[in-house]
């Protein structure tokens, strides 16, 4: 008996580079597709229109109709599946998926799985740096930034891997359903992305999405979120700041020397790392243990972490200016960031901090912001849409300033500063009011420092 053909389209919604990379892949698949765009000129257009003539898209206010009778709707991740047309799709019965959901479906080669609230680059990135010491062919996506961006669906035409390494987040998460990684790790949770999510538990419950069917996992022994909540039969490995315990990596001292050690043996010392501050240590020891996950050469891990300096716009030293240092911390969009980056930089100067924050707050409770600058601060410069939010929360014995744009906040930053004390852009909040992205709000920061000298 003849089936009828499923003629119906697998509705892309959201453009951008990861809209772009579902497009590529589907269209190389020879299945039809159309684009949905609730922006009138979405990054990607011209792209899209040049690469794709033949491919139907709709642009503007979202039609319920194109959602209820598609085939699939594969979802961008700057779109929330809570949506009034997603929600509709679900309840016709239409399958919601993502790019994230579908490469993991396609791939063979293991896939290593990073994701939590603060650090994913920077341990990306470290881990990263191991795998090419010990010769590995991989493939490198998800949610990075800048050079090392990639969609994972790309990742799909090039050649063969050996394994994928993906950083994640939680919107790439929503719609993944059985990622099956080798062995995956939340960092650490805080509450991030509160314009998004109506309780800090739905943003713990889709990351935890990155342990489902996980062969092993990687705990943060300081942060009990980042434990699986379902019990599994997945092997455990474990990282924290403390002394190290079974199958577990930490801190050993010895002869007057801190050591990143595995259990009792030393790796190698905290004095030997180029990134400084307990949160960096902390990533060091996260990706040391995804790597040891995986079974990778320990000369190779220990050349890797040596050599390994940061990544642009995370604590990154930009100059000395009159005994003042300037750090440039743009990816610190929210609390738990800026809170991790105003420790670890109290505890490597002299002096005091003068930190520089704002822009859009994304719902954040900036309460936590307070005790850290209490202990390491002395003058707050406060720029952006949610400035004036911000600033209620400090003490009044803080002193603030409100700055008119990045140029502004940079010379009032260096008026309040004396020789020993660190300038800190870390602003807690994300920067689409000011700026285009967080890197731009960083070059902002670098080249307004540079007209001081």
């Amino acid at each position: 008996m003849a089936t009828e053909l499923d003629d119906r389209l697998t509705v892309i919604v959201g453009l951008g580079d990861t809209g772009l990379s579902c497009v590529k892949y589907f269209s190389s698949m020879g299945e039809k597709v159309k684009v949905v765009d609730s922006r009138d000129e979405p990054p990607g257009l011209a792209a899209l229109i040049e690469a794709y003539p033949d491919v139907e898209y709709e642009l503007g206010d979202f039609n319920v109709e194109t959602f209820v009778t598609a085939k699939q709707l594969v979802v961008s991740p700057g779109l929330s599946i809570r949506s009034v047309e997603i929600e509709a799709a679900k309840e016709a019965g239409v399958v919601i998926t993502g790019d994230i959901d579908i490469f993991s479906k396609q791939v063979t080669a293991p896939i290593i799985a990073v994701t939590g609230s603060n650090g994913k680059s920077t341990v990306v990135a470290i881990l990263a740096e191991i795998l090419r010491k010990a010769g590995k062919n991989f493939g490198l996506g998800g949610n990075l930034d800048g050079d090392n961006f990639k969609p994972a669906l790309d990742l799909i035409a090039e050649d063969e891997k050996d394994l994928y390494l993906l950083e994640l987040s939680s919107f790439q998460l929503e719609t993944t359903q059985s990622l099956g990684a080798e062995v995956a790790t939340i960092l650490n949770l805080s509450a991030d992305h509160m314009d998004r999510y109506e309780e800090i538990d739905d943003y713990h419950r889709a990351k935890q999405r990155i342990f489902t069917n996980c062969k092993q996992v990687v705990i943060n022994r300081d942060d009990k979120e980042s434990y699986p909540l379902e019990e599994s039969d997945a092997a455990v490995w474990g990282f924290g700041i403390g002394r190290a315990g079974i199958n577990g990596l930490g801190l050993l001292k010895e002869d007057g020397d801190l050591y990143l050690a595995y259990q009792l043996e030393k790796i190698v010392s905290v004095n030997e790392l180029k990134v400084f501050g307990q949160h960096n240590i902390s990533n060091v020891l996260a990706a040391v243990a995804l790597a040891m996950a995986i079974d990778i050469d320990m000369n190779a891990i220990k050349v890797a972490i040596t050599e390994f300096s940061g990544l642009p716009h995370r604590c990154q030293w930009v100059a000395n200016i009159d005994g003042v240092d300037f750090y440039n911390d743009s990816k610190g969009t929210n609390v738990g960031a800026t809170v991790a980056a105003i420790e670890g930089l109290g505890e490597h100067i002299s002096g005091h901090i003068v930190l520089i924050a704002g822009g859009i707050s994304k719902g954040a409770d900036f309460s936590a912001l307070v005790p850290a600058m209490n202990k390491w601060g002395k003058v707050v410069i406060l720029i952006g849409q949610d400035a004036v939010e911000m600033d209620s929360y400090f003490d009044a014995e803080t002193q603030s300033y409100f700055a008119s744009d990045m140029q502004n906040a940079v010379q009032v930053a260096l008026q309040h500063a004396t020789a020993g004390d660190a300038v800190l852009l870390s602003p807690a909040c994300a920067s689409f009011d000011m700026f285009e992205n967080f890197q731009h709000r960083g070059f902002a920061f670098i080249k307004s420092v540079e007209t001081l000298q």
